[in-house]
Formats: C-alpha cells, sequence, structure tokens
C-alpha cells in the first residue's frame, strides 16, 4: 500500500493546530503553525491543475499536511513543510533520541558536518568494498566514492557520477547501503524506493524528511532530518530566494533505528 506511509504520517497531527503563515519559494518553502515552523525543499513539476486553491492561514496545519499526497509537486512540497511543522518540533525529535550533528575537525585538519554521510562513513569503510547508493546529488557525495562502490541516482543529471534515477530498479537491489533525499516524499518515490533498497542499511536524509516513526514503519533505518532553530531567519531566506543557513537557521538531526 504505496499510501500507508503518508496516511500515517498526515494522522499524526492533530486536528486542532493551525497554519499561520506559508511560502513556495524559490529554492526552500516553509509552512509556519502554531505548533512551530516547518520546511522542504521545494520540488516542482508532476500535475499542472492545482487540487486545492485555499488560502491555507487558518486552516488545519492537517489539512494542509494532505497535500503531500498531491500529485502536483509544488503543492506536495507545501504539504511536506506542513508535516515538518509539526514532526519537526524539538520536544517531539528529542523523545525520539536524536542527535545533533556539529562541525569537528578531521585529521587532515578539515572541518565537516558530522552529517549522515559521515555517521555512516566508519561502518561503510569497515565492510569494505561496499555498494553505496545515493539518491539525489547531495553536495560533497564525491567523498563516498574514496572508500566505497558509488552510485549516484538523479533526476537531472548533472555530473559524471549521476546515473538517471530509473536505474533504481537494477541498483538499490544490489546496495549495501542507501542514502534516499527527502525530496522523494514530495515526488512519491519514497514507498518504492524503500522497497526496492529493503536489503540495504537506508537512510532517508535532507531537510525534507519527516522525523517520524512513520519512516521506520516503512523501511527507514536511519532518519537524518532537521529542525527551525531561527524561525524568522528561516522565513526570510525562503522569500528571498536563498539557501538555507545550516547550523544557524535550521539544525540538522539524526536517529538510528
Amino acid at each position: 500500500m504505496p499510501w500507508k506511509l503518508y496516511d500515517e504520517l498526515i494522522a499524526g497531527v492533530p486536528d486542532d493546530v493551525l497554519v499561520t503563515d506559508y511560502c513556495l519559494g524559490l529554492c526552500w518553502s516553509y509552512v509556519e503553525a502554531e505548533s512551530g515552523v516547518g520546511v522542504s525543499y521545494t520540488c516542482r513539476g508532476g500535475a499542472t491543475k492545482p487540487t486545492d486553491e485555499r488560502n491555507f492561514r487558518g486552516l488545519a496545519l492537517k489539512e494542509m499536511a494532505a497535500l503531500s499526497k498531491s500529485w502536483r509537486f509544488e503543492e506536495a512540497t507545501l504539504g511536506v513543510a506542513a508535516l515538518n511543522a509539526w514532526y519537526g518540533q524539538k520536544k517531539l525529535v528529542d523523545a525520539m533520541g536524536v542527535t545533533y550533528d556539529e562541525p569537528v575537525e578531521f585529521p587532515d585538519g578539515s572541518i565537516h558536518k558530522i552529517d549522515a554521510f559521515e555517521i555512516m562513513r566508519p561502518e561503510i569503510e569497515a565492510k569494505g568494498n561496499a555498494n553505496v547508493v545515493v539518491v539525489g546529488h547531495f553536495p560533497h557525495v564525491d567523498r563516498i566514492a574514496e572508500y566505497a562502490n558509488l552510485t549516484v541516482l538523479e533526476r537531472n543529471c548533472r555530473s559524471d557520477l549521476d546515473t538517471p534515477d530509473p536505474a533504481c530498479e537494477y541498483v538499490l537491489l544490489d546496495a549495501d547501503y542507501a542514502f534516499i533525499t527527502g525530496v522523494t516524499l514530495e515526488n512519491k518515490t519514497a514507498p518504492r524506493l524503500l522497497e526496492l533498497a529493503g536489503d540495504a542499511f537506508v537512510t532517508m536524509v535532507g531537510p525534507s524528511v519527516v522525523m517520524s516513526q512513520a519512516l521506520f514503519d516503512a523501511g527507514a533505518n536511519m532518519a537524518a532530518g532537521s529542525i527551525v532553530i531561527d524561525p524568522e531567519r528561516v522565513k526570510h531566506s525562503v522569500k528571498s530566494g536563498g539557501g538555507l543557513s545550516f547550523g544557524s537557521a535550521i539544525q540538522m538531526v539524526s536517529v538510528r533505528r
């Protein structure tokens, strides 16, 4: 049942929390609710006809979260941001036992975030000759090729590293480790990708990831998402078409099942 993941996420949002503001931005989007602010990467395309043209301000957050099931990806973007406006609350992610990603100095003197990729690096290196599939071309993803057999799946290939994403049906079956962008929640490929990667250790990664037990129920082994720590800075960045400031506007968090 592909919709099971979405239905479980939507069902977990209370009926009495209202939306106060939202913005579909150039690069990122946000939804602000009485529970807090949630973000998502702005995914474009899909169906052209709007399914819901209401002004969501003052409406139930749960109704907006239901847009995560829309085939118009701009609407789905707002739906996932609405889910994150609920699930991205610090008190909820703390209850999951998350780790807050912080920058550390490596032996060569370089500074890196201890993000999901770096968290998993020692385990992947220890396995030796591991097959790693990354869905989405993340910054510095090329580092993985230094210690594993790397395949990067990308919808819009822009690097020699990239392989068109329909290859997921072939390469995920042999993956030892898989990192799947949270944007797949918006374009609806997440359920199938999690199914294909059933024999791998799967990490859902990126600000769009909804930090919920539902991801683990769907097959993820680790969730690496974010919480908003400076709502005003996030809203300004979204409205101005800029990038999110990791570590100052949003904080990356991760938890392993």
